[in-house]
Order: structure tokens, then sequence, then C-alpha cells
């Protein structure tokens, strides 16, 4: 059952006049949701713990709720109604969790690095998907966690360490630093208006306005050409957002899909409730083939909103 957020919701009058157009007749639905409190959810860090043994920690006081597109992942709920934070338990303290919402699972699922690869994480701080990347590789390899503002380095290396993250290089670097070397897996987990995670901050709203959308599509843009050129012939990448603005999603894929060849989309299979993605959008030139990626809302899930494009690098044509 949604539980509503006391506080007045004030929204743009460009916002509604936006998204009115972007949602159509799920408009309200994504107003309800969006005005609501988020589920609470949780990843296991099985570089700690299996999951058998975390859920056995937790069944005396918490009722988990398997999240279907991640076996890592559980919605929790403490048992005795009241308000209890579970980032003050033994169990997150002591790395054997990560408190993450269930849709900011879903890149690093998709990527699904294999142990003993090289992986950039580009845009790792705080470090949720960091840590997520480490335990599919099983601490082996390299994962690179890089990211350009030095204060968020500080959350992301207190929690590489509580996770027992030990195959962990954290660069501070810009994008384009790695345009020229050959990773097997590059996450680019971008920076963003942010307009799918309303129910997490309200201030989003307070942030949001044209300007921004186009600012960050600007970085957006960028971003994703490193991390494509930063990758070896034949691998992925995975590009990411959780606003549901096309400008920073279909379109900022669309640049890209102009801008090389070599680059593919691929599809998406997760077991997961998903909406068409967006073809057109005001003036937008968005290539059809963005219909491979996924786009959810806040209401199709009950998550945060997100966005993901998976992209293979032909190894036949130049980029």
């Amino acid at each position: 059952m949604l539980e509503s957020i006391p506080q007045r919701i004030e929204l743009k009058d460009k916002f509604v006049e936006r998204y009115k157009i972007i949602f159509g007749a799920d408009y309200d639905e994504f107003i309800k949701y969006s005005s609501s409190y988020i589920r609470k959810s949780v990843r296991v860090n099985t570089l700690k713990i299996s999951v058998s043994e975390l859920k056995k920690r937790l069944s005396a006081n918490w009722d988990l709720e398997q999240v279907p597109w991640c076996k890592e992942g559980f919605w929790i709920k403490y048992r005795d109604e009241k308000r209890f934070d579970i980032g003050n338990t033994p169990e997150h303290q002591l790395g054997y969790i990560y408190v993450q919402d269930a849709a900011s699972m879903i890149p690093a699922v998709v990527l699904a690095p294999k142990p003993g690869e090289v992986v950039l994480d580009m845009c790792a701080a705080p470090g949720s998907k960091t840590t997520q990347l480490a335990q599919y590789m099983k601490n082996k390899g390299v994962l690179v966690a890089n990211d350009i503002k030095g204060d968020r380095l500080k959350a992301l290396g207190i929690n590489i360490q509580r996770c027992g993250v030990s195959n962990t290089v954290v660069t501070q670097q810009q994008g384009n630093y790695y345009r020229n070397l050959e990773f097997d897996r590059v996450l680019v987990d971008a920076p963003c208006s942010g307009t799918g995670t309303i129910r997490r901050s309200l201030k989003v709203l307070k942030m949001w306005g044209p300007h921004l959308v186009r600012k960050m599509s600007g970085i957006q843009r960028q971003l994703i050409e490193a991390g494509f050129l930063a990758l070896k012939p034949g691998g992925n990448m995975v590009y990411s957002t959780c606003t549901q603005e096309p400008e920073e999603n279909e379109a900022v894929v669309s640049h890209l899909l102009r801008r090389h060849q070599s680059a593919k989309l691929e599809d998406i299979k997760l077991n997961i409730k998903r909406r068409e993605p967006i073809l057109e959008f005001e003036n937008l030139n968005i290539n059809p083939k963005v219909k491979k990626c996924l786009r959810i809302a806040p209401q199709d899930n009950d998550t945060e909103g997100f966005f993901v494009a998976k992209i293979t690098k032909n190894s036949k044509i130049k980029t």
C-alpha cells in the first residue's frame, strides 16, 4: 500500500506541461507514485555472506520480498511496523547488505561483469553499483571506480571498504581520460536531472528546469562517447540514468549511434514491467533502434524510475 509523503509537492508549470506529454494518460499515476514513500530495499553482498545466511540472520524481525530481476535484491520491512533505519543494523555496518533501490540494481545486473575482467565504473560514487560489480566479479580482475568530484570519493572509499571489495582502484578523472584504454566492460551511470527519484528527494522538483535538462544532456553525451571509446572491440557498455527525460535518455543513446557505426544496441531481458522507449518528443532526433532500451517509471514496479541501455562495440567496424 502506498504511503503518501506528507509534505506538499509543488510542481512547476513547465514540469506539468512536459510530463503530461511524456506520460499521457499515465501522468496522474506518475505523480501519485512520485508523491509516495519508496519501498526500502537491500542488496545482499555475497563477498561477505550468502543470500541464504543473510535471510536467516534477518528472518526474526524482518520480512524480505525477492526483487524479481536481481537474485541478491530484496524489499525489506520491519515487522513491528515502527520506523526502523536499516542502516543502523549490524548487517549493514558489517557490509553484509547495501541499502539500494531495487531499480538501481538493474545496470550492474545487465552489465554482468565476470571474474578476471577489466571493468570501468565511470561515475562510481557513492558506490552502490561499484560494490555490486565487484561482487559479481568475485573480487577478481580489476575494477576502476572513477568519479570527477573529490568530495564524493570519501563515501565511495568507505563503502568499498565496508563491503570488503579488494579488486578496485579509485580514481578522480574526467571521463575522457579513459577513452583510449581498452576495458572489457564499462558502466556509465550518468549524472542526470533525477526525475525518476522524486519520491526519494523532493529537491529534484526544485532543481528541475529545461536548462538543467539541456545541461545534463550535454554532459551525458560526452560521457557515453568516452565510455564507448574506452571499450575494447567486442566489449559491452551499459548507459543508465534515474531520470524520465527523453533528452537525457533516448536522445543520448541516439547521439552515440549516429557518431559510431560500431555501436550496437542489445536486447535487455529481465523479469520486470517496462514501458516503450520514447521515439518522438519535441524536436529530438531519436533512432528507432532505442526500442531495445529499458525504460521504467516509478509506478511500473513501485521503484525509482530508470533508463538502461546495453551497447556492444562491434569488433568488425572501426570506431
